[in-house]
């Protein structure tokens, strides 16, 4: 199972940070795993800003030469694993230019004219491991599950990816967090994770 790892958080020292150490060691000591990619977008530098003009289309954004590398990430993975913080209720907006940059006609879907177009990056699997401040009820009962709505049915349904599990901690700043009890569940699922 090859595994790409995108990591959003402008700090190495934040709990992300941690759930993404745990997910390496534990997708690092599972039989199934047979590789492993890290993107960690802001040690990247990634752009997240859109930018179009004349010369600049978004139809054309399949082929931007500027993206290749990380469309072939995409296409390489079988399994994505996204860890981001939770902020105003969604992930950063750098994830989100992300998604914006990558997430295209033509790469990730194609449009046939019907409701729903045809998605481009089937046969591929999702984690989401998220972290925020507030209760851990919080999106479901405030927030109708937004979050979970956009990343499963707005994003990854929307280009063929049906499995999506989400791992959503609450109350990651209180010293009542079971901060160690949630990372080892992270390293304990990926140790143990099969295709």
């Amino acid at each position: 199972m090859k595994t790409l790892i995108i990591y959003t958080h402008p700090n190495h020292q934040s709990l992300s940070f941690a759930f993404l150490q745990k997910v390496i060691q534990g997708s690092t000591e599972n039989p199934e795993i047979s590789e492993i990619k890290v993107l960690d977008l802001y040690e990247e530098g990634f752009d997240p800003i859109l930018v179009f003009n004349k010369e600049k289309r978004r139809r054309d954004m399949h082929a931007d030469p500027k993206l290749e590398k990380y469309r072939h990430q995409l296409l390489w993975a079988e399994k994505i694993v996204l860890i981001y913080p939770i902020w105003w209720g969604r992930p950063p907006a750098m994830l989100l230019g992300y998604i914006d940059h990558m997430f295209t006609s033509d790469f990730a879907y194609r449009d046939k004219g019907g409701l729903l177009p045809e998605g481009l990056l089937k046969g591929r699997s999702v984690v989401c491991i998220s972290s925020m401040k507030g209760p851990a009820l919080y999106p479901l009962f405030w927030l109708h599950n937004a979050h979970k709505v956009l990343m499963k049915k707005a994003l990854f349904q929307y280009v063929g990816i049906n499995k999506v599990k989400f791992f959503e901690f609450g109350n990651m700043e209180s010293p009542k967090g079971k901060q160690e009890q949630k990372l080892n569940r992270i390293y304990r699922y990926f140790r143990s994770l099969s295709s």
